[in-house]
This record gives structure tokens, C-alpha cells and sequence, in this order.
């Protein structure tokens, strides 16, 4: 016996190591990179014979959120874990409410910049996470690590100004000349910003209070589905914006898609963090960003201007050194895991 325990044993524990590996990764790259085509083909690609455009941002917040809210409820009532808040609502709801602004201003920013220039403007989030780090959670960080935000905003910044000669496919009804507007750059701006808090603020509430993830994302998206409807009721879009999903089924499909992934990719996040730490989550998640560029290059024909790929070749690097510098560190503290991108799953809610 103990010769076929040495023999059958240990073979077992790596082989099971490599498919769940393979799980992780595949799921995250299917949910996410789906999710980054889906977003900009219903935002800037028409639908029907119309050739008409879905306008309305906030209404894919709320399907998404609606979404999420139910599979997180239904997570807490099977494992018998209690509903009841944790901290007091209105900590819920300012969360909610910086992560609605987050996710319009993206949806928004699609109509003026290209989905591969929104991905790399993403990248620079590490910035305002250590502004509002500093700010509420007095935390301090190292001088590689300003370094590195430095030369991944000074990617981006080559990569949104030298765009290519025709960055913009021909179905495209925003036109070249809109593309990198003023406005475009300034809702990701406001996106980098609201982003950099909702995560700051997520990772106070779960070192002040025992909190399960589902219960987070559960009163988080809640406070979201409330908010978003009552924007939506007041700015008299959620009428056009049912009748326009029921006049374009193709636009119903692409949008309950993107909710389930969106939905999905939830899972896969806090999976593989529980699994295999946020050093190799943060790797996945970078590569993903740079699949998701390539592959809307080539759906969606965005050619890529030599100092795009200069601008790309620097931000992914620095990411990557950042990534693989952190696997010096024994033990990652909640602030590092968050500035490798692998904030709290509530955080990757899209």
C-alpha cells in the first residue's frame, strides 16, 4: 500500500493544480473578453435596418446589476449565510453610487474612443487608487511603485494621441473625427477617478467590518439596480430603452449576453483569487486587457499606429514587471493585491 501511495499519490495533487488552472484562466478569459466585445459592438455598432444606435448606458448598468444582485442573493440563501446587512446601508449605497458613475462613464466614453484606447486608459487606474488610498486609508507606497504608474500613464498617453490614420471601422456612425474628443478622454477621466475610489472605499469596508463577498456585492448591486432605475425613470429612458430592446432582438441578445457573462466572470474572479492568489489573478488580468485589444483590433478594424504598439509594448511591460516584482513580497497585503488589479471580486463587477 504504501508503494502505490507513493507511486498514484503525488502525480494527483499537480495534475488537479493544472486543471484548475486551465478552469481559472479559461473562464476569466472567456466572461471578460466577451464582455469587452459585446460592450462596444452594442454601443458603437447599429442595429437593424434602421441602422440605429443603442443610446442608453445606464440601462446596461441596470440589466447587469439585476443580474448580479439576483445570483449573489441566491448565493447567500444556498449556503445558508445570513442576509441581513453587515454595515450600515448608506456605506452600501456610496459604493453603488460611484460604481454606477464608473460603469456609465465607460459605456459613455465607447461613443468617442475606440474600445483598445479605453482598455489602455484603464491600465492607469493605478494612479487615483493611490491618490485615494493616501487620501482615506493613509496608506504609503514605495517609489517603484509610483514609477511604474508613472510609465503606464505614460504609455497610455502615447497610445491615445498618436492614434492611427483610420482608427474606426466603416460602420462606424461617430466618425474618425470624434475619435480621442476632449469629452471621450474626460469620461475616462472621471472613470479612472470614481473607479479608483469604489475600490479604495470596498477595501475599507471589508477591513472594517466581517463581511462575506456575497453580502457586499449583494447590497451593492441592490443599491445599484434602485439607483440606476430611478435614473433611468427620471431621465425618461427606460421606456425608449425597453422599446428599443423589443424592436431589435439582436440588441436583447447582445445585452442579456453581456449581463450573464458579466454575472459570470464574478465567480471566476473570486475563484481563482481563492486558488491561486492575486499574483497570478493580476497576470491573467493583464493578459486578458492585451487579448481583449487584439481581438477588437481585429473585429472591429482598429489598426494600430507604431506608437500605439510602442505605447502598448510600454504599459504591459510595466504592468508585468509590477506583477512579477510582487512575488518577491512573502505575503500581499490588501493594498498591493488591489494595485495588481485584484481588488475585492465586488470590484470586477463590470
Amino acid at each position: 500500500m504504501a508503494e502505490t501511495t507513493s507511486l498514484h499519490g503525488p502525480p494527483r495533487e499537480p495534475s488537479s493544480k493544472l486543471w484548475k488552472g486551465v478552469f481559472a484562466v479559461t473562464g476569466i478569459m472567456t466572461t471578460l473578453v466577451t464582455y469587452g466585445v459585446l460592450q462596444e459592438k452594442i454601443m458603437r455598432v447599429p442595429y437593424g435596418e434602421d441602422h440605429a444606435f443603442f443610446k442608453y448606458s445606464l440601462f446596461l448598468v441596470f440589466c447587469n446589476r439585476i443580474m448580479t444582485s439576483a445570483v449573489s442573493a441566491g448565493a447567500l440563501i444556498s449556503s445558508k449565510k445570513d442576509l441581513n446587512p453587515v454595515a450600515p446601508i448608506y456605506k452600501y449605497g456610496l459604493v453603488s453610487v460611484t460604481n454606477i458613475l464608473t460603469t456609465t462613464c465607460q459605456y459613455e466614453a465607447l461613443k468617442y474612443v475606440s474600445f483598445p484606447v479605453q482598455t489602455l486608459a484603464k491600465c492607469a487606474k493605478m494612479i487615483p487608487v493611490m491618490i485615494w488610498g493616501t487620501i482615506i486609508m493613509q496608506k504609503k507606497y514605495k517609489g517603484r511603485d509610483y514609477l511604474l504608474a508613472f510609465l503606464v500613464t505614460v504609455g497610455c498617453s502615447i497610445f491615445i494621441l498618436y492614434p492611427a490614420g483610420s482608427d474606426l471601422g466603416p460602420n462606424d456612425a461617430f466618425g474618425r473625427a470624434r475619435e480621442n474628443t476632449i469629452w471621450g478622454v474626460s469620461l475616462m477621466i472621471g472613470y479612472l477617478g470614481f473607479d479608483g475610489f469604489t475600490s479604495t472605499f470596498q477595501d475599507k469596508l471589508f477591513k472594517g467590518y466581517d463581511m462575506e463577498i456575497h453580502n457586499q456585492i449583494f447590497y451593492t448591486t441592490f443599491c445599484s439596480c434602485v439607483l440606476s432605475l430611478t435614473g433611468l425613470i427620471l431621465q425618461a429612458q427606460l421606456l425608449p430603452a425597453i422599446q428599443f430592446v423589443a424592436s431589435h432582438n439582436d440588441c436583447f441578445f447582445d445585452i442579456a449576453l453581456l449581463s450573464t457573462v458579466a454575472t459570470a466572470s464574478q465567480f471566476f474572479i473570486s475563484y481563482t483569487i481563492r486558488t491561486f492568489g492575486a499574483l497570478t489573478f493580476a497576470t491573467i488580468m493583464t493578459t486578458r486587457q492585451l487579448v481583449s485589444i487584439m481581438l477588437s483590433c481585429v473585429w472591429f478594424h482598429h489598426p494600430l499606429s507604431l506608437e500605439q504598439c510602442i505605447g502598448a509594448v510600454i504599459v504591459f511591460g510595466s504592468l508585468y514587471a509590477k506583477t512579477f516584482m510582487r512575488n518577491a513580497t512573502p505575503k500581499l497585503s490588501p493594498s498591493d493585491n488591489e494595485q495588481n488589479g485584484a481588488s475585492s471580486p465586488v470590484k470586477g463587477i463590470p
